[in-house]
């Protein structure tokens, strides 16, 4: 057999499953002093004069052909919806990354601007269901294989928005910049960000009850697409099982569509060796149709944050995320902070446990959640010089902390109450104006 999905043929190599044990734990965990930071930022692409219009195909196809001929130091991609992602390289500090990614930012809103669009940051679309503006055979397959679990794959794929912090995994020993500690940590502080970040309470114009309905959706596609591995004390074993025991998305092939299993993981394809035996290639694409809300890669991917309002919005929970994992003393704050959350998991896995839910569904207006927001931000905001941020990004998180955090608020609060003043203009009005 041959592999031509990137393009070119290549022999195929099956792999064992102790094969398979042995690349994941090589490659999921690259310790050391953490050194670098990335971020992902997800933005929808809106009409710039009514929000609320949808932007027709064929000038998502023209606004991102224009944007792809920018020389943009970040990696631009779009998502089955037509948003927009930008992907920053590695940065060695805070400063670099906010730099790159905010240029990149304003190169691509000046293009889009020349044809009457703009990005919007929100972490679900409020306004319009979700249609696939991407028609390749990966889409295809995953949106088959996820309408087996109803209809919020669709969301997840084509309405969704986020802002995603990449952070190393640590030093290989204990302590607090340790792997270990940072992997539990970004579990239980993730939902810390998930309330605090909370911006999606919104679709088809109407409130969910939800402040991230994009964190519920993520709950609703399963545990086995975007569940995360039991939290002990061997990370890497613990996140092998999980890839081994994990849905196969699908059985890529030169011909398409590409089959989709039911319910068969990869450690079970390994196995049988049917519809025809999994190879490192298969492997590695396995690996990128997980989505837990924190995904080791190498480095740690946080994916649990919604997207941002306003243009520079983004900054402040990468820069508080990047000072409650990078600093030693507000990485001690936190965990000390976050601990007595971990009662309210129950034990199970995130996104699916009582904490995450209640951080999505309740956000800051959770006591405990709030209280603990307050102190972890606080200590972020102390660690932020130490780190050398900019005045401007400190500036920053000092108004998120005292608008949003200290009042037990979140960027959907502000969404929920413009929908109630609009409700209210509307349901004042005489109908025979």
């Amino acid at each position: 057999m041959s592999d031509s999905v990137s393009g070119c043929t290549r022999p195929r190599t099956s792999l064992s499953e102790a094969e398979v044990e042995a690349l994941v734990r090589g490659i999921c965990f690259k310790t050391g002093p953490p050194r670098r930071l990335g971020v992902e930022v997800e933005w929808l692409v809106h009409e710039l004069r009514a929000p609320q219009l949808p932007v027709t195909h064929e000038r998502l196809r023209a606004a991102h052909a224009a944007v792809r001929t920018l020389p943009l130091r970040s990696a631009l991609t779009v998502e089955p919806g037509g948003q927009l992602e930008l992907s920053s390289p590695p940065a060695t500090s805070l400063t670099e990354c906010v730099d790159t990614v905010s240029a990149d930012l304003d190169a691509v809103r000046a293009v889009l601007g020349q044809d009457g669009l703009a990005l919007a940051g929100l972490g679900q679309d409020p306004w319009h269901p979700p249609r696939r503006f991407l028609r390749e055979p990966r889409y295809d397959a995953m949106e088959t294989s996820l309408d087996r679990t109803g209809p919020a794959g669709r969301d997840m794929m084509c309405s969704s928005a986020s802002v995603q912090v990449c952070l190393d995994a640590g030093h290989e020993e204990p302590g607090p910049l340790g792997h270990v500690r940072r992997w539990w940590l970004a579990h239980h502080l993730g939902a810390v960000l998930v309330a605090a970040f909370a911006n999606s309470p919104l679709t088809g114009h109407r409130p969910t009850g939800w402040r991230s309905t994009r964190q519920l959706t993520w709950t609703r596609i399963g545990a086995g697409r975007a569940g995360g591995p039991p939290l002990d004390a061997d990370p890497r074993g613990a996140w092998t099982r999980h890839v081994l025991d994990s849905p196969v998305m699908c059985v890529r092939g030169d011909r398409t569509p590409w089959e989709v299993p039911e319910g068969l993981t990869f450690r079970e394809w390994l196995r049988t060796g049917a519809p025809r035996p999994p190879t490192r290639e298969d492997l590695d694409y396995h690996l990128t149709t997980l989505f837990p809300p924190v995904r080791p890669r190498g480095h740690l991917e946080l994916r649990m944050i919604d997207a941002q309002p306003g243009d520079d919005g983004w900054i402040v929970p990468l820069a508080v995320t990047a000072a409650l994992f990078d600093d030693p003393e507000a990485a001690e704050t936190a965990y000390r902070a976050v601990k007595p959350l971990a009662e309210r998991t129950l034990g199970l896995t995130a996104p699916d446990n009582p904490l995450w839910r209640d951080a999505a569904r309740s956000a800051l207006a959770d006591p405990e959640l709030r209280e603990t927001a307050v102190v972890c931000f606080t200590a972020a905001l102390e660690a932020l010089p130490r780190l050398g941020a900019s005045p401007e990004v400190v500036e920053a998180v000092t108004a998120f902390l005292d608008r949003y955090v200290v009042l037990g608020r979140c960027p959907a609060d502000d969404l929920l109450d413009r929908q109630r003043a609009a409700d209210g203009r509307t349901h004042g009005k005489d109908p025979r104006s």
